[in-house]
């Protein structure tokens, strides 16, 4: 089975509108996260767990330190757990067979990073299109490709305007746009509006939701702001290592603007 097939396969275990575990996407299973050896190590999971339903948009909420951005590492494969496993449509992302790990990275993740982690000498099309070159697609077709996603970020103006001549909140559309260029399943966000002022702030978290819908998205939103959390469908807190659900009081939201990694 390829990897597109088991994307397929998933899909079609939730439209089949069956149980619960039949919808499940991405699930992490005790993961830990050690970090250096002996008196020096530092524990940064001890034993999370977390299961994403198809169509979610869930928060991750806690503060600066806590493990979002580990967690969300483990999870895309940009790093491996100490001990845990993490699944993707029912299986072991390090031991499946169907696809490779890079692979696995290419098509089913998009990563959306706080700091943008744009090429700033590339211009807006040529950073959205880099996932698909990096994978080996023509280079006409990739940058026709992502001059549709900058239309969809509202950047269609910008194309040609190098990353470096862009806006906070320009460089973060065209962030989106690159994250989602390989039409992933799964759009992991690590604090999507940690360096934007609130006003930005709430125009890209507005756009995320929008796209999340559009392109059916199952989408995790690590940040330590309650009012963009209370906007999810569900939230869970990250406390000693451990995932725990949260209820979110409309009275202990606060502004969008100035988080931190």
């Amino acid at each position: 089975m390829s990897f597109e097939s088991s994307q397929a396969l998933a899909g079609k275990a939730s439209d089949a509108g069956g149980s619960r575990d039949a919808q499940v996407v991405m699930e992490a299973r005790s993961l830990k996260k050690t970090y250096g050896v002996g008196t020096r190590s530092l524990t940064v999971l001890t034993d999370a767990n977390l299961t994403l339903l198809r169509g979610e948009m869930v928060a991750i909420v806690a503060p600066s330190g806590a493990g979002k951005s580990t967690l969300l590492h483990l999870l895309a494969a940009l790093d491996t757990p100490t001990s845990g496993t993490v699944y993707f449509a029912s299986k072991p992302i390090e031991t499946n067979q169907d696809t490779t790990v890079a692979e696995f990275r290419s098509r089913a993740v998009g990563f959306l990073w706080q700091r943008h982690q744009l090429l700033p000498d590339f211009t807006a099309a040529e950073n959205v299109a880099m996932p698909l070159l990096v994978r080996g697609e023509p280079f006409t077709p990739s940058l026709q490709t992502a001059r549709q996603w900058l239309a969809e970020v509202g950047l269609q103006d910008r194309a040609e305007h190098r990353a470096g001549e862009l806006s906070g909140g320009e460089q973060q559309r065209v962030a989106i746009g690159r994250a989602l260029v390989t039409k992933p399943t799964v759009l992991l966000a690590d604090e999507p509006t940690g360096d934007l002022d609130e006003q930005n702030a709430w125009a890209v978290f507005e756009l995320l939701q929008r796209l999340h819908r559009a392109h059916q998205l199952t989408s995790l939103i690590a940040t330590h702001n309650l009012a963009l959390a209370a906007r999810c469908d569900r939230v869970l807190t990250l406390e000693h290592g451990v995932l725990r659900a949260r209820a979110v009081a409309a009275a202990a939201m606060g502004t969008l603007g100035g988080e931190a990694s």
